[in-house]
């Protein structure tokens, strides 16, 4: 990173907080760490990232493989402070997949102390009471959020903390996920020598990084386009409404590329970045990209055209999953914000205007700078990290930071939060170990084609 000036200072001042936010997505794994400045804003000291070589669909299916993804981006986020020595212990992991459920429940609390003040402590009792709730065979609460509550039948009230009341109901809204699938994940960290602090949901912590309160108080939808997954997450009146799990995303786009060009999926990839959009109208016909073949053969040459065909074909398919999603909400109606589109598959172009043609609603792409002081750092800024940000900023929020060290000190134990993991001993990841994961994709040449019209500069991927 740039800002080198928090290593400095962290060897002077070892009660510093910070957050580390591990986001272990389809394609990449990235690992992010925070810290607060003197205006109480966040701001991202360090950041590494590797391939991620294990992962299918948010689902581990390779363990040893997601280990050294792990261990790789955070040897290359320790890297990344120049000066000083941070040791990562503690983390804040995103989790999504096709496993993920949503559910709504409403509980009721009885206050056993009744001439006190509601206290924030009854108010975890509340939570921790939901936690207790019998699920389908296989499945786990992963998170419990509680939505508007009622205090001896006063309704509505969204923060009853301070008020006098005995019995306290409340609407939740509860996040599941397979037993299995959510431990895979967490053996995968703990393997590679970190602890969970807490699993969060990623949507919820791109909404995070990329909504405002405004926003979430007049309703809005937000849409994580990742890898292996698309997120959607409802607010409406400032709070979490509706979450689900798409199990498509830009992986499923790269695989119709390469079938339907019958190339190798590097160059499928590559094309989809480089050229891709979601737009067929928007398109130059005279364009074409020359692939290179196999030994001995011609190259390929595909017009821009036609690959944009393929994309909407699936963006379309991709965003009537969504509407589906928002139409099963009940908040289809009080909408006022639109759709806000993150992740990595956001960067196509024309993307927000394909939304908008088949939702009928406003669409815009979500930057992670909402909350942040580097806000105008270039390298952060790009919605692929809008996941990676939030679990940085929810980490906070929730008060799950800890003291940065050197290699000579030690951290006090944080305060555990996450009701699925069991505590357990970490270990300090060593440092320069090696890391063989290659993250670049190739040289770009160029070449001329003509078909059909005037002569063009394109680029030939090689």
């Amino acid at each position: 990173m740039k800002d080198k000036s928090f290593a400095k200072k962290s060897a002077q001042n070892k009660s510093k907080s910070i957050v580390v936010g591990l986001d272990i997505g389809t394609t990449k794994i990235a690992c992010f760490v925070g810290v607060k400045n003197e205006h109480e804003k966040i701001e991202i000291i360090s950041m590494g990232k590797s391939k991620s070589l294990g992962v299918k669909k948010g689902v581990v299916f390779n363990m040893l493989e997601t280990i050294k993804s792990i261990e790789n981006a955070i040897v290359d986020t320790q890297k990344n402070v120049k000066e000083g020595d941070l040791v990562l212990k503690h983390v804040i992991v995103g989790i999504a997949g096709q496993h993920i459920r949503s559910m709504q429940n409403r509980g009721s609390y009885t206050r056993k102390n009744r001439t006190d003040e509601i206290s924030k402590e009854d108010i975890e009792a509340f939570v921790n009471d939901m936690y207790g709730l019998v699920m389908n065979p296989g499945e786990e609460i992963i998170t419990v959020i509680p939505q508007e509550y009622n205090v001896d039948g006063e309704l509505g009230i969204k923060d009853p903390i301070g008020m006098a009341g005995v019995r306290m109901e409340a609407n939740f809204h509860i996040i599941t996920g397979q037993v299995s699938n959510v431990k895979n994940i967490y053996n995968c960290v703990q393997r590679a020598g970190l602890e969970i602090d807490d699993v969060i949901l990623e949507p919820i912590a791109s909404a995070d990084a990329v909504l405002n309160e405004e926003e979430k108080e007049a309703g809005i939808v937000l849409v994580d386009i990742g890898g292996g997954t698309t997120d959607v997450a409802i607010f409406h009146e400032g709070i979490i409404r509706h979450t689900a799990v798409i199990p498509y995303g830009g992986n499923v786009i790269t695989q119709d590329i390469r079938k339907g060009c019958k190339i190798l999926e590097v160059y499928a990839e590559k094309l989809k970045v480089s050229f891709g959009s979601a737009l067929a109208k928007e398109s130059n016909e005279n364009e074409v990209v020359a692939i290179p073949s196999l030994k001995g053969q011609p190259p390929k040459e595909i017009t821009v055209k036609n690959l944009a065909h393929i994309i909407e074909s699936r963006m379309t398919e991709i965003i009537h999953l969504v509407k589906q999603q928002i139409d099963n909400s009940g908040y289809a109606d009080e909408i006022i914000g639109g759709i806000v589109i993150t992740g990595g598959g956001s960067k196509l172009k024309h993307l927000t205007q394909l939304f908008e043609f088949h939702t009928g609603m406003y669409s815009r792409i979500g930057y992670p700078c909402e909350h942040l002081a580097n806000e105008n750092n270039k390298d952060l800024m790009s919605p692929m990290y809008s996941t990676g940000i939030g679990l940085v900023l929810k980490g906070f929020e929730q008060g799950n930071s800890m003291r940065i060290v050197n290699k000579e000190g030690d951290e006090p134990e944080p305060e555990k939060r996450g009701k699925f993991f069991s505590s357990t001993k970490g270990f300090v990841v060593p440092k320069g170990s090696d890391n063989n994961v290659c993250l670049h994709c190739g040289k770009v040449l160029f070449s001329i084609c003509k078909i059909g019209g005037p002569w063009l500069q394109v680029n030939l991927i090689r």
